[in-house]
């Protein structure tokens, strides 16, 4: 196992081999020729003792003594490296599987989501079997349930979708459960997630978020990086075809009603974000907006100005991953062509691919959908420069109308421009 290619340790193995012969020969030579000669004499003399002349030549029993003396030093390093592992927590018989995986995450591609909702988390679990190089960069502008129960006790940033991409990232299965359980029961508990109330605590103690983030990624293990799209807590905000104003995320369902959403908007508008964010996404190989909600998840993040200005400085390729279907109160009657000009509309950038889904789901899975009042996006009536930027794959998890997350990790991967190694 420790030969599998892609672990590195090949090269040092060998290395050391080369290091012990020439050492080797540097200790025959120097007793050879220095004031320690009888000495050599005498181990050359002790050797040869041990060894029948007549039934094999005398070196024998010097390379005899080499490979011995080579393999104890192999098995010295492998022990004490199994010493130094059982020290760290680290079970000596799985540590070749995670420093192969280690590795070979290490050279993926470096890829920026931004987004939110439950299709943020779907993507993030699919990318970490292929790269640990991602960056999710998280809409925080939810005032609903209980991220704006926190909100609005601690006047900090929504947690709630945040909590989903740790638990999607987190390389420690018991911390991915228990930042995702939902306390059903005590007085001012009740409705919270474990994880919510843990980025609450953090940010509680640390002054914000932003200085908690170093400990956040090292407590939860994450495989990558997640911030929140900015710091400073938001209200999101949409103007209406009739001319009417909805305030806060959670009132737009209720109350868009007939009208449409011609643009969302944040208050206040010059909001601040990480100087990693922005530097994640300048470095990026890909930059991947959702899946997800149009207004309420994918373009709050794109109206933090320091997010929108890096995008559009970017060399990247920008691919949207469309929704599956158009959401009642939001984006009713939106074509998929209407929600490429509307990301267009708020960042001053068109996706130069749209990651389309072409499975048809279950004729009862449909059905059930319309009676809510969602309808499947298709390119029926697509403009031509929609269809060429267009990238079609069957998306759907078996049987659901959601992504499935090993299919669209692996979609988008085959966008990813390769890297040229100098």
């Amino acid at each position: 196992m420790w030969m599998a290619p892609g672990i590195g340790v090949k090269r040092w193995i060998s290395l050391f081999v080369i290091c012990t012969l020439l050492g080797a020969v540097g200790v025959l030579h120097f007793t050879w020729t220095g004031p320690l000669h009888f000495v050599a004499t005498r181990w050359i003399l002790w050797v040869n003792a041990l060894v029948s002349p007549e039934y094999m030549p005398l070196y024998v029993g010097g390379g005899t003594l080499m490979i011995l003396a080579l393999i104890g030093a192999l098995w010295s390093i492998m022990m004490l490296n199994r010493s130094v592992l059982q020290g760290t927590g680290t079970a000596p018989e799985t540590a070749v599987d995670v420093l192969y995986e280690r590795r070979n995450l290490a050279r993926g591609p470096h890829v920026v989501t931004l987004g939110g909702g439950t299709g943020m988390s779907n993507l993030l679990s699919g990318l970490r079997a292929h790269t640990g190089n991602t960056t999710a960069v998280v809409t925080v502008s939810d005032d609903g349930g209980s991220s704006g129960r926190l909100r609005e006790a601690l006047d900090m940033v929504a947690p709630g979708d945040l909590t989903d991409c740790y638990a999607a990232l987190s390389d420690s299965p018991v911390m991915a459960r228990l930042l995702l359980h939902r306390f059903q029961r005590g007085e001012g508990l009740e409705g919270h997630t474990f994880g919510n109330l843990m980025l609450a605590t953090l940010s509680e103690e640390q002054g914000g978020l932003s200085a908690a983030m170093k400990d956040i990624h090292e407590v939860l293990r994450i495989r990558g990086k997640v911030y929140p799209a900015t710091t400073h807590p938001a209200t999101l905000v949409a103007h209406l075809s009739d001319g009417r104003v909805v305030r806060g995320e959670s009132q737009f369902a209720p109350q868009v009603g007939a009208a449409r959403i011609r643009q969302v908007t944040l208050d206040p508008p010059d909001l601040p974000t990480l100087p990693e964010v922005t530097a994640a996404i300048h470095r990026a190989e890909q930059i991947v907006l959702g899946p997800g909600s149009l207004y309420t998840s994918i373009i709050p993040a794109l109206l933090v100005p320091g997010i929108a200005r890096a995008i559009r400085e970017s060399a990247a390729p920008l691919v949207y991953v469309a929704s599956l279907m158009t959401e009642p109160g939001e984006t009713d009657d939106l074509t998929l062509e209407g929600h490429v000009q509307a990301i267009t509309r708020h960042l001053g950038r068109t996706p130069d691919c749209v990651l389309v889904n072409n499975a048809m789901p279950p004729r009862d899975v449909i059905d059930r959908y319309a009676g809510e009042g969602a309808h499947l996006l298709t390119l029926h009536g697509a403009s031509r420069d929609l269809r060429g930027r267009c990238v079609l794959h069957p998306l759907l998890h078996p049987g659901q109308a959601r992504h499935d997350p090993h299919a669209l990790a692996q979609a988008l991967l085959q966008l990813t421009p390769r890297r040229t190694v100098g």
